[in-house]
């Protein structure tokens, strides 16, 4: 269908207004925009449509609006439309723009951003009860994300401030591996302390305030160092044992291990002394070789002196919880 001057558009359309400010005995008025005669406007003088042409209310060309007859200020109004001068409205009505009425290229004809910059701007739909459209700068949208202080560069994740923390126990990363490997997989790290003490088949002991043992485990293996020694010892007897390891050892045949003693102090035994942790234990066994001997025998109760700051041990080794 054809149009004289603009194409309208389909829907939500006006036209055009001017209103002009009377000026006494003044016939002459300039118009905000050009037409051919006083038929491309509508002109009303209060509220009365006039008719337009020569000898009748008003002519009108080019920009210039020529009435018959003066105005006077403060009694008359007028205003003209431009009848061929229709305009699209500010605003359609509420909930009437749907995903029919909008192209997918409104998005997907955009260019497509490989960096952003902290200022810039995105729209965000409000999940609460209003529903409204919100905008919020990359900056902030990163810092309500909880990825504040991450930045990402050339494949790498850079932690700039903070730490790394899992959301729930039992997780842990995957190291030197692209996919879920199980053998990669390191899933616990604690440091902390723990108190070793003497025990024996009968008998009774007292430690020194400051036998002490510290420990670091990464994945299944324990890594731990020891000091102790006695304050008073009374009527010591049988196997030898050091209790209080922080974590209870693997059941498999490896998960055992045989330390060598670093160093002793105050005990009645002159030979070379080795400590063994045992499978599905938490406890340290001390083994002795006599000099020039071959075999090892469990120490003993027998071997401990009496008195305060005697039977010191210095231990260090490590064993698997797998």
């Amino acid at each position: 269908m054809a149009y004289l001057g603009n194409v309208p558009a389909r829907s939500f359309i006006s036209f055009e207004r001017q209103v002009f400010t009377i000026v006494n005995s003044q016939t002459a008025y300039t118009l905000s925009h050009s037409v051919t005669n006083e038929n491309d406007i509508r002109l009303v003088v209060n509220n009365i449509v006039q008719e337009p042409g020569s000898g009748k209310a008003y002519t009108a060309s080019g920009t210039t609006l020529t009435l018959s007859a003066a105005l006077t200020n403060g009694t008359d109004e007028m205003y003209c439309v431009f009848l061929g001068r229709a305009v699209g409205t500010v605003n359609a009505p509420a909930g009437s723009v749907g995903n029919s009425q909008t192209a997918a290229t409104i998005v997907t004809g955009q260019t497509a951003e490989a960096t952003v910059a902290d200022d810039d701007l995105v729209l965000l739909s409000d999940t609460s009860a209003s529903a409204a459209l919100k905008k919020m700068t990359v900056a902030n949208l990163t810092a309500n994300a909880g990825t504040a202080g991450l930045t990402s560069s050339s494949g790498n994740i850079t932690i700039t401030d903070g730490d790394l923390i899992f959301g729930g126990a039992g997780h842990g990363v995957y190291l030197g591996v692209t996919s879920a490997t199980a053998a990669n997989h390191l899933d616990d790290y604690e440091e902390g302390s723990f108190t070793p003490a003497y025990a024996f088949d009968s008998g009774s002991v007292a430690m020194q305030s400051g036998s002490r043992g510290h420990y670091v485990k990464v994945g299944n293996l324990v890594h731990f160092q020891i000091y102790m020694a006695t304050d008073s010892i009374s009527s010591p007897s049988g196997d030898a044992t050091i209790t209080g390891l922080p974590f209870t050892s693997g059941d498999e045949s490896s998960s055992s291990a045989v330390i060598g003693l670093l160093y002793r102090f105050g005990t009645d035994f002159d030979g070379e002394l080795k400590v063994r942790v045992g499978q599905d234990s938490t406890v340290l066994s001390p083994f002795k070789n006599a000099s020039n001997s071959t075999s090892s025998t469990r120490f003993q109760g027998s071997d401990f002196t009496s008195g305060t700051a005697y039977n010191n041990l210095h231990v260090a080794g490590c064993y698997a919880t797998f």
